[in-house]
C-alpha cells in the first residue's frame, strides 16, 4: 500500500478560504475508486511555518496512485489548488 501526504499553503490564509479550499478537497471522496481511504486536515496552530491543509491519501499501489493523479475529478481539484496554493510538498511511501 501507498500513502501519499501533501502539504499545502494557501495565498489567503484566511479561516475562509482555508475551509473553502479544504471542502473542495473533500469533495473527492467517494468519486475515486482507487482512493481506498481519503483525509483532509486543517491546521490549527496557524504558525507562519505552518502549511494550512494537508491530505492524506492511502492507495494499493503505485499504479492506482498514478490512475488517482490522472483522473478527471483530480484534475478539477489540482486546477483549483494551482490558482489558490502558495506552495505544496508532497511524501509517497509504502506501509
Amino acid at each position: 500500500m501507498i500513502k501519499h501526504i501533501v502539504l499545502f499553503k494557501l495565498k489567503d490564509r484566511s479561516p475562509e478560504s482555508i475551509e473553502h479550499t479544504a471542502s473542495i478537497l473533500r469533495s473527492m471522496n467517494g468519486k475515486i475508486k482507487e482512493l481506498l481511504s481519503l483525509e483532509i486536515g486543517t491546521d490549527v496552530i496557524r504558525s507562519e511555518r505552518s502549511y494550512d491543509i494537508s491530505l492524506t491519501a492511502v492507495v494499493e499501489t503505485l499504479e492506482d496512485l498514478q490512475t488517482y493523479q490522472v483522473h478527471p475529478v483530480h484534475q478539477e481539484i489540482i486546477a483549483h489548488m494551482n490558482e489558490v496554493k502558495d506552495v505544496s510538498i508532497a511524501v509517497d511511501y509504502e506501509i
